[in-house]
């Protein structure tokens, strides 16, 4: 019998929209390996991608196959089905063995009283004064703290619970990574909600390996973190240790871990995230979606003549249904309109000006965090295109590659899991 399946210590969500880009993101984590650290692949692609794009788990499945075979990768890899529920799992049970249960829709929704009741009886040590290693004051809590904190996520840790148990009924038990998902919702979860929210998925009978929270502060797409980063780090080390409580107290899998979401380009948290981990010897998934289609934008601006010419016009009909593109994504970008570059007059850019004004570099004059933002969502633009746009990969797809493998390793990998700055 082999083992059950389990996730690495640290771990990169590795999304890439169009699926041509598995190797230039596996090569980052051959990068990491050679630096001496283990950091492993999960390609990630929601139902929302695979639905604008047309395509289908599989395809995923068959581009991390083929990047592994061609490098030779020897540790483990995985395909996630990001942020699927009840009425999406289906799509992605051949292909995927990690699974993203999102449940924020529910969070909110009254659990009824007799449950809640039964919660806060069933668990009095969640009641009073909780002294966690790690965190220097004990939280204090009442009977009302957490039949409240029960009230608003019972729900949602029963749907989580159903969502598991179709994937567990189709996939068997140990063949596949169980993350729960409560990031896209409004209002952050404080540690104590955390524990709360751990407690009630051990009683759920959910094995789970990741845990994303919603974080305080601004995880926008594709940019920096806006919000106190000495605040988050206080934050983030605190549900380090509210994790590391709640293996012990609740018999939950020994490697599960944070993750966090929208975590691309977030410069400002590398170093506080990993001063957490090096604290508590703990691991983290980190995901980085979109950032692999913007560096194929960037890619086919640098190549010049017909490939910057498309990343022009993919800007011009993105900017032109920008409040549309913008609808899905509204808890997690910020646009200012009035910043945005005219599409006329972008049309008069040189290579290095697109690639510039686009590329997340906070040091460069050029850099726009608007126009970044709308390409990051605008990649339906390119999803109509298309052959055409597939075309124009695969003809500059050696520049592309590099891009892609740079940003990945230099500026995510390097600064998180190594500790060193680009």
């Amino acid at each position: 019998m082999r083992p059950p399946l389990a996730l690495a210590k640290y771990s990169i969500g590795v999304g890439d929209r169009f699926g041509r880009q598995a190797r230039a993101q596996l090569e980052a984590c051959r990068l990491a390996l050679a630096a001496g650290v283990e950091v492993i692949p999960v390609w990630n692609k929601s139902y929302r991608e695979h639905s604008i794009i047309g395509s289908e788990p599989i395809a995923t499945r068959r581009a991390a196959d083929e990047a592994v075979s061609a490098l030779g990768w020897k540790l483990p890899y995985h395909v996630d089905a990001d942020h699927i529920q009840l009425g999406t799992v289906e799509r992605f049970l051949d292909a995927c063995d990690f699974f993203t249960i999102d449940v924020a829709e529910t969070i909110g929704r009254p659990a009824p009283a007799e449950r809640v009741s039964a919660f806060v009886a069933r668990h009095p040590e969640l009641t009073g004064a909780i002294a966690i290693p790690g965190i220097d004051q004990p939280f204090e809590t009442t009977a009302e703290t957490v039949a409240a904190i029960a009230r608003k996520y019972l729900l949602a840790v029963e749907e989580a619970g159903r969502i598991y148990r179709r994937i567990l009924q189709a996939k068997g038990a140990g063949n596949f990574i169980a993350e729960v998902s409560m990031d896209e919702t409004d209002c952050p979860q404080t540690p104590v909600e955390l524990l709360v929210i751990l407690a009630a998925l051990a009683d759920e009978g959910i094995p789970i390996q990741t845990i994303a929270p919603k974080f305080s502060g601004r995880f926008n797409k594709g940019v920096d973190y806006v919000g106190d980063v000495a605040a988050f780090e206080c934050e983030f080390a605190a549900d380090v240790a509210v994790v590391r409580h709640a293996v012990r107290a609740y018999r939950l899998p020994e490697d599960l871990k944070l993750s966090v979401h929208s975590g691309s380009d977030k410069f400002s948290l590398y170093a506080p995230i990993g001063r957490a981990l090096r604290r508590f010897d703990a691991g983290v998934h980190l995901k980085t979606a979109g950032t692999t289609w913007l560096e194929e934008l960037i890619g086919l601006a640098e190549a010049g003549s017909d490939g910057l010419a498309l990343a022009k016009q993919i800007y011009a009909e993105a900017y032109a249904e920008r409040e549309a593109l913008s609808r899905p994504y509204a808890a997690v970008i910020d646009i200012d309109p009035a910043l945005l570059p005219d599409p006329a007059d972008v049309r008069c850019w040189s290579a290095a000006e697109f690639a510039a004004t686009l590329r997340h570099d906070p040091t460069s004059p050029h850099f726009n965090p608007h126009f970044r933002q709308l390409l990051h969502i605008g990649y339906k633009v390119a999803a109509r295109m298309g052959a055409r746009y597939l075309d124009m990969l695969a003809a500059g797809e050696a520049v592309i590659a590099r891009n892609v493998t740079t940003n990945l390793f230099e500026r995510h990998i390097r600064p998180l899991f190594l500790g060193e700055q680009h």
